[in-house]
C-alpha cells in the first residue's frame, strides 16, 4: 500500500513553488474552485523602481520652486516672451548693418531705453501734476453727480462728496511704519523682477541662437530637417505675434494717453500705461483697459466720459478691423472666440503670463497640425518675419483699397 501510494502522488516540478502537500480542501471535496491559497509572484526591475522614484522626485522637486519662486519664474517666462519678441527687430538691425548679434542688441536696448526715458520726461510731470489736482477735483466732481437722474438723489442722500473727501483727508494717516514696510518690499520686488526679465531677454537675444544650435546638434541627423521646420513654424508664430502686439499696444496706449491729455482726465499717463498693458491680453484686454479710462473720464464730467466711450469704442473697432489683421496678421490663425477661451484657460492656470502665452502657443499648435497635412501657408514661416508691422499695415490697407492692383502685384 505505501508504494502505491508513492507511485500516486504527483510529482511537482522544481521550476514551479510548491504549495501545501496535497490538494485544496475545494479539490479534495469537489466543491469547485480553490479558496485563494495560491499565490501570484510579480517581478519588478530594480532600475524601474529608481527611475519611477527619480521621476517624482523631480517632479516633486519642480512644484516646490515654481511654488516658492513663482515670481522669479514668471520674470524668467516674461523675459523670454520679450527676447521672442525682440529677436526680429534685432536681426532687422544686424541685416542691415552687418554688425555682429552683441552690437544690434545693444543698439535696439539703447533705443528702447531712449524712448523709455523719452516717455517717462514727457508723461511723469503731467502725472504728478494730476494726481495733486486729483484729491481736490474728485469731490467736486461727485456733488456734480447729485444732479444726475436716478443715481443723484441717492448719492446726494448718502452724502457721497462727504465720505470722499472724508477718505482723502483720511488716506495719509492710515500710512504707518507697515504699509511704508510693504510698499517697501513691492517696490524692491519690482525692480528684481524687472531685472530678472532684462537679464533674461538679453540672453535670449544674444545667445538663444547658440543654444538653438547645441539643441540641433543633439537631434539625429535624419530628423534634423523636421526638426527645423518645426522650429521654424512656432519661432514665426511666438515671434510674429508678440512683436505685433507689443506694437499695437503700444498703439493704443499712445491713443489713450493723447486722447485724456486732450479731454484734461485725471491720471491720464495712468490710463495710458495700463491700456498699453492690458491690449496685450486677447480679447478681454480692450475692455478692462477702456473701462478704466472711462470711468476716470466721468471723473471729470459726463461729456467727458462719452466722449473718451466714443473715442475708445472707435479706435478698438478700427484695431480689431485693420490694425491688428494687419500687424499680427495670420500668425495664430484663430477664430475671436477660440482666442478668447485659450487666454481664459491660460490666465485660469497661470495668471497673466499664462493668458499672454496661451493664445500663440495654441496657435503654434494649430500651425504644426496643418504643416503636417500640407495645409500650411508658407507665407507665415516665411514671408510673415521679413516685414515690419509698418510694411505689413502698408500692404494690408493697399490690398483693401485696391484689391486689383495688389493681386495684380
Amino acid at each position: 500500500m505505501g508504494h502505491e501510494a508513492d507511485e500516486a502522488t504527483p510529482t511537482v516540478p522544481l521550476d514551479r513553488p510548491s504549495t501545501a502537500a496535497g490538494p485544496p480542501a475545494g479539490e479534495a471535496g469537489g466543491a469547485g474552485p480553490a479558496d485563494g491559497g495560491g499565490r501570484i509572484v510579480v517581478e519588478i526591475d530594480t532600475w524601474s523602481l529608481v527611475v519611477v522614484a527619480g521621476v517624482a522626485l523631480a517632479a516633486a522637486a519642480v512644484m516646490a520652486v515654481a511654488t516658492a519662486a513663482a515670481d522669479v519664474l514668471t520674470g524668467i517666462g516674461v523675459g523670454v516672451l520679450v527676447g521672442v519678441a525682440l529677436s526680429p527687430v534685432v536681426g532687422a538691425v544686424q541685416q542691415r548693418t552687418g554688425a555682429s548679434r552683441g552690437l544690434a542688441v545693444v543698439v535696439v536696448g539703447f533705443a528702447l531705453t531712449l524712448a523709455v526715458a523719452a516717455v517717462v520726461v514727457l508723461v511723469a510731470p503731467a502725472a504728478v501734476e494730476q494726481s495733486r489736482d486729483f484729491s481736490d477735483e474728485l469731490p467736486r466732481t461727485v456733488r456734480e453727480m447729485y444732479s444726475w437722474p436716478i443715481v443723484g438723489p441717492r448719492l446726494e442722500e448718502a452724502d457721497a462728496a462727504g465720505a470722499v473727501e472724508e477718505w482723502i483727508e483720511d488716506a495719509p494717516a492710515d500710512i504707518d511704519d507697515a504699509t511704508l514696510a510693504d510698499l517697501g518690499e513691492r517696490l524692491l520686488g519690482g525692480v528684481l523682477s524687472a531685472l530678472i526679465v532684462l537679464v533674461t531677454a538679453l540672453g535670449v537675444l544674444v545667445d538663444g541662437e547658440v543654444v538653438v544650435r547645441r539643441f540641433r546638434a543633439l537631434v539625429p541627423e535624419g530628423r534634423r530637417a523636421g526638426a527645423d521646420r518645426l522650429g521654424r513654424i512656432v519661432y514665426a508664430t511666438f515671434g510674429s505675434y508678440f512683436a505685433g502686439s507689443l506694437f499695437v499696444a503700444v498703439l493704443a496706449g499712445l491713443v489713450t494717453l493723447s486722447t485724456g491729455l486732450l479731454l484734461g482726465i485725471p491720471l491720464a499717463p495712468v490710463a495710458g500705461l495700463w491700456v498699453t498693458f492690458t491690449n496685450l491680453v486677447p480679447q478681454i484686454g480692450g475692455l478692462l483697459g477702456g473701462s478704466f479710462f472711462v470711468l476716470l473720464a466721468l471723473t471729470e464730467g459726463p461729456v467727458q466720459a462719452v466722449v473718451a466711450l466714443a473715442v475708445f469704442s472707435a479706435y478698438q473697432n478700427l484695431e480689431n478691423n485693420v490694425i491688428s489683421p494687419a500687424i499680427v496678421g495670420r500668425a495664430v490663425n484663430l477664430s475671436p472666440p477660440t482666442t478668447m477661451l485659450a487666454a481664459l484657460a491660460g490666465a485660469a492656470a497661470a495668471g497673466v503670463p499664462g493668458a499672454l502665452v496661451a493664445t500663440p502657443l495654441l496657435g503654434a499648435v494649430k500651425a504644426v497640425y496643418l504643416d503636417r497635412r500640407g495645409q500650411l501657408d508658407e507665407g507665415i514661416v516665411d514671408g510673415g518675419r521679413r516685414r515690419g508691422p509698418l510694411t505689413r499695415l502698408a500692404g494690408f490697407l493697399r490690398r483693401r483699397l485696391h484689391p486689383a492692383g495688389a493681386a495684380e502685384g
